[in-house]
């Protein structure tokens, strides 16, 4: 497989990975834009609408990523999957798991009843 390849298809899987991820462990789609060598600029969307935007990479069918949401939570996430050429591109498919790092909803406020 082209080196090329190899970074779109960690690119489709880490965008898969953070869409899964930030729609609660929902569906979601996206596509990811090389924009370093291992390094790829995605964005998804999950199947609760929330759009995405992150930064992935990947070795073979295993891709990480790291991605922000509308509402500014920050997510952490890694998927598995693979993909086949269609066209000039390449279609994937995969599974992922992940978590919120960062949520300016809870972050910086004193707990209720806990105010100083």
């Amino acid at each position: 497989m082209r080196r090329s390849q190899s970074r779109l298809r960690g690119a489709t899987l880490a965008v898969c990975a953070a869409g899964a991820l930030l729609a609660g462990c929902a569906a979601g789609v996206g596509i990811g834009v090389p924009i370093l060598p291992g390094v790829s600029l995605g964005v998804g969307v999950g199947s609760g609408g929330n759009v995405n935007l992150g930064v992935g990479t990947g070795v073979g069918p295993v891709g990480v990523g790291v991605g922000v949401n509308q509402n500014g939570q920050v997510s952490a996430g890694a998927g598995v999957g693979a993909s086949v050429p269609v066209g000039g591109a390449r279609v994937g498919a995969g599974v992922g798991t992940g978590t919120v790092i960062y949520d300016p909803k809870t972050s910086g406020r004193p707990a209720s009843g806990n105010a100083p």
